[in-house]
């Protein structure tokens, strides 16, 4: 139970990250490349270490790599995203 609740939120906030992102890109119109360039580091840097937040928590993909993706998607977010992401999920 503990797993799927952490799941819920977690993809609760990365769908909410990648609204964000395609809010930026595509409906306002701007590009903005410091949200790119973070975007492709934290996917760049999940994939390359294997980093995989879902797996950790025993979510397991049949999509080969898309636990590091939605790593790099959160940590693309900011460090101050990460750690309200931390404490909404220690209050738990």
């Amino acid at each position: 139970m503990e797993n799927k609740t952490f799941g819920i939120i977690t993809f609760a906030i990365l769908i909410e990250g990648i609204i964000t992102y395609l809010n930026q890109f595509f409906i306002n119109g701007e590009f903005c490349w410091e949200m790119a360039l973070s975007l492709a580091l934290g996917i760049t840097v999940s994939v390359a270490y294997k980093l995989d937040l879902p797996k950790y928590f025993n979510l397991k993909s049949e999509i080969p790599y898309f636990g590091c993706i939605v790593t790099g998607i959160l940590l693309s977010r900011g460090s101050n995203y990460v750690a309200d992401l931390i404490q909404k999920l220690s209050s738990l």
